[in-house]
């Protein structure tokens, strides 16, 4: 069986059983604590596209299928075969759509087996045999049922004791490819058009925001290579209106502190006249932040530096603006990074809160009276957003939030984001945010 993945119109045909092996150790990475983005790096150019479908999928559903193969499997097979089992189980679940059936996938779960293919065989027939009694067995277990740690679950519903359900099954839904258009170089309706003329269906939902109705390669849109567009999701989109909307004047000194890889950074530019510093303390991740103000036409001062230590990079000049963009558990975007809530632990949390509020603290000095900072994270947790904020106001009384425009705060991943006058950008399509837009007052 060999299986081709019309999403990319660039891989070859190859075999099922290959993939899944891919596939198996893709997982076994990820439970070895690897993300998933430099696991797929190493896989051999013509198979990651399609493993890439495969363990995104396997991620959506790796709960269930992990308490499917303990009922099915009580003795736990070596690690190699219990990943290919894993495997199959979550692909086998009755969502997704994938594209082969269910007599294809085991048989070719069975070749990949390789000496194991009977046993694997036996255990998948009968989750085919007995899957509905199954499913309602696994069903009690929070993380079968949602699909993430049981951690995970407990703080989200605890966090939204109204949403939580929605929220957790959201995140395991296919995002939507949504692109920014840069207003140096076209408007939105008239590259919506654009996208017509070349068969390709897109909605305008607000903004700079445009949602395609199938996602494709970035090097099958047009216009993108020429800086025309960027990918960058509705919610993310929020933080350059947010912070030019103070005010700020032409040639405005804004630092971008966490920078990589250079959305917002891009974004700030695209819409004001700017002396920009971009840090970020991950060089690599720089040459990002480079790359894609190359390709938009656009230039900035890009620096190599931990944001919360200024004594190794500030030059003592005060900011107008500063973005904070800050590292925090992504919850928020986890179905674009499925891998993430089975990397995270409880613990992490903690310690990013505490980073979060290291670079706060450490920034703050660094802005001008009367300026303003945006803090925001891509997370749906209050610990990282109004608990950090609340914190924050109590620690600094030259701190509030600015005055002549609300802040988004928490945004999820759910319809009625679109309620939010703040923020109008953030409808269905928009990944969980957090947005807090601070104020220096004069003493």
């Amino acid at each position: 069986m060999t299986i081709r993945f019309a999403s990319n119109h660039a891989v070859r045909s190859l075999p099922l059983a290959r993939l899944l092996r891919h596939t198996a150790d893709a997982l076994q990475a990820v439970r070895a604590g690897q993300s998933l983005n430099d696991v797929l790096v190493r896989c051999p150019d013509e198979a990651r596209p399609g493993t890439q479908a495969l363990i995104f999928h396997v991620m959506r559903w790796l709960g269930s299928a992990q308490a499917a193969r303990a009922l099915l499997a009580p003795k736990a097979p070596p690690p190699a075969v219990d990943a290919l089992l894993t495997t199959a189980l979550a692909l086998l679940w009755p969502e997704g759509g994938l594209p082969y059936s269910e007599h294809t996938l085991v048989n070719e779960a069975v070749r990949a087996g390789g000496k194991q293919g009977a046993f694997i065989n036996a255990v998948l027939r009968r989750f085919l045999r007995e899957r509905e009694p199954l499913i309602v067995a696994v069903a009690s277990q929070p993380t079968a049922r949602w699909n993430h740690p049981a951690w995970w679950v407990e703080r989200v519903r605890k966090d939204w004791p109204e949403q939580w359900q929605a929220v957790l099954a959201a995140s395991s839904q296919h995002p939507p490819m949504t692109l920014r258009v840069n207003r140096r170089q076209c408007d939105v309706t008239g590259y919506v058009a654009k996208l017509a003329q070349h068969g390709i269906a897109a909605r305008a939902i607000g903004g700079q925001a445009i949602v395609l109705e199938t996602p494709r390669p970035v090097l099958q849109i047009p216009g993108f290579v020429q800086g025309e567009v960027s990918v960058q999701d509705a919610a993310a989109q929020l933080a350059a209106p947010l912070l030019i909307g103070t005010g700020l004047p032409r040639g405005a000194r804004v630092l971008d502190a966490c920078a990589a890889p250079g959305g917002k950074t891009a974004h700030l530019l695209e819409l004001a006249e700017l002396d920009l510093l971009a840090i970020d303390s991950d060089a690599l991740r720089l040459t990002r932040v480079q790359e894609t103000l190359a390709r938009l036409g656009l230039s900035a001062r890009v620096l190599a530096a931990d944001a919360g230590d200024p004594a190794a990079w500030w030059d003592g000049v005060l900011f107008d603006a500063i973005l904070l963009d800050a590292p925090c558990s992504a919850s928020g975007v986890v179905r674009r990074h499925p891998d993430v809530r089975w990397l995270r632990r409880a613990s992490d949390i903690d310690a990013l809160v505490q980073t979060q509020a290291r670079l706060l603290d450490a920034l703050w000095p660094q802005l001008k009276p009367g300026g303003h900072l945006l803090y925001c994270a891509c997370s749906v947790f209050k610990a990282e957003g109004d608990d950090q904020i609340d914190a924050f106001l109590q620690r600094h009384g030259d701190a509030r939030h600015a005055s002549q425009r609300p802040s988004p705060g928490h945004l999820l991943p759910l319809p009625d984001n679109a309620s939010n006058a703040a923020a109008p950008e953030a409808t269905a399509a928009a990944d969980g945010f957090y947005y807090a837009l601070l104020e220096k007052v004069f003493h």
